[in-house]
């Protein structure tokens, strides 16, 4: 099959692309109400002809699994889809297409121009929460298959789309369906990192600490022990240790030019009853970043030695030990770069020989602060990760977009990955 045909075909099925991204965005999947933008995707999979699995995770089915993040409530509401295309002839590698459909908060909705979830398109750009983080990334798995369609072909190996829910606080989505029995000889997940191949990505850990403080009378508030006020000094501590673990002797290779690389985030604080009542309580919730290679464990370790030891020279904490509980992201690093396998030189080959001739210049890798999910194929399943996705603006923040000609960049990307590494038969 010419390549340019390939690209062509993209561009035929272009228009049809952005009206599914479009209506995606339109479903407001935060954690816990993912199920209408899964029943959709499950939808279109269905209607596509794709072999449709659309399932309630258990979460007694992947807690002893090594990558699962411990989670606080139920997971009622935790819906995973997958869409498998099965080749005929099965003469070409097999690949994962993964994406995530959960988003994050808005924040305050008047601090958007326009209603976060319902997306329109300004120039070159798809405004809406979730157009880049990463709806367009799912967009383009699915249009890829759909261009090869097109042109009467399918993947000469067999090809699981997968939308899946959680990758913003734990992964355990994604988790999810190795247990379920999805494998394959590759993955591809299209995260938004402007049209480059993530080299490393971090790890990442979510700790709450709990204090207890004496409630007492404001007017009489030094008989007291603000527990708020308490929490500062262990702002300051767990900050020194973010500097010690950014330190040049402790950087993982991948991140030598980085010198800031592992990022703690007081995300969020909660405290007293009463604005005249000293509080009696305060419970923070803080990220941690953790570079490839770091054990889970001895980070654990140093956060626990950091603020107890910082409650030891406090007059109240040194008798109100504080408590620190683990709930969300447990996630270690995860770095591409360190796969030296055949396997992955050669899917690391396919994507830049497919990048190289859309983008007309070769594959650039970075390793990234943040992480994603390709960690549990990488680390878990012998599994190359391939992240590489469309350039987007103001993930996480207000006014989020996507580049459409990104989109389109990378659509066209993954179709020419598809029909190199899973090779291609007649439909």
């Amino acid at each position: 099959m010419d390549r340019t045909t390939i690209l062509h075909a993209v561009d035929s099925v272009f228009d049809s692309e952005l009206e599914f991204l479009a209506e995606l965005v339109c479903h407001p999947s935060t954690r816990g109400d993912e199920q209408s933008a899964q029943d959709f995707v499950a939808s279109q999979l269905s209607d596509r002809g794709y072999e449709l699995d659309h399932w309630q995770i258990d979460i007694q089915d992947i807690s002893h699994m090594p990558g699962f993040s411990p989670v606080i409530g139920n997971y009622d509401d935790a819906v995973n889809v997958v869409g498998s295309l099965r080749s005929r002839t099965r003469r070409g590698h097999s690949l994962i297409l993964n994406g995530h459909i959960d988003v994050v908060p808005t924040g305050p909705v008047d601090m958007w121009d326009r209603a976060p979830f319902a997306p329109y398109i300004d120039g070159d750009w798809m405004y809406g929460r979730g157009a880049g983080d990463m709806k367009a990334g799912l967009a383009s798995n699915l249009f890829a298959l759909e261009a090869l369609k097109h042109l009467g072909l399918r993947p000469a190996g067999d090809v699981f789309f997968q939308s899946v829910v959680e990758e913003e606080c734990t992964g355990n989505g994604a988790l999810a369906c190795l247990q379920r029995g999805y494998h394959a000889d590759a993955a591809l997940i299209p995260e938004p990192f402007a049209e480059k191949m993530v080299s490393s990505q971090v790890g990442v850990i979510w700790f709450q600490v709990r204090l207890k403080g004496l409630p007492t009378h404001v007017a009489y508030a030094g008989s007291g022990a603000n527990a708020i006020e308490a929490a500062v000094p262990l702002f300051e501590a767990l900050h020194r240790l973010e500097r010690r673990m950014n330190a040049m002797e402790c950087r993982h290779h991948d991140y030598t030019n980085h010198t800031h690389a592992l990022n703690l985030n007081i995300g969020k604080i909660e405290g007293g009853d009463w604005a005249s009542s000293v509080p009696a309580w305060c419970v923070f919730d803080a990220r941690m970043g953790v570079f490839p290679g770091q054990k889970l464990e001895d980070v654990r370790q140093m956060i626990e030695d950091t603020i107890f030891e910082a409650a030891r020279n406090h007059p109240f904490l040194a008798r109100s030990r504080p408590e620190v509980v683990y709930n969300g992201f447990a996630a270690e690093g995860y770095s591409f770069k360190d796969n030296k396998s055949a396997a992955a030189r050669a899917a690391l080959g396919a994507l830049d020989r497919a990048h190289s001739l859309v983008a007309g210049k070769p594959l650039e890798q970075e390793a990234i602060t943040a992480t994603t999910d390709a960690r549990f194929f990488g680390l878990y399943a012998d599994t190359p990760a391939l992240v590489y996705g469309p350039r987007a603006e103001a993930i996480h923040g207000f006014n989020e977009r996507v580049d459409l000609e990104a989109v389109r960049r990378v659509t066209q990307t993954t179709a020419l990955f598809i029909a190199d590494w899973c090779g291609l038969e007649e439909q």
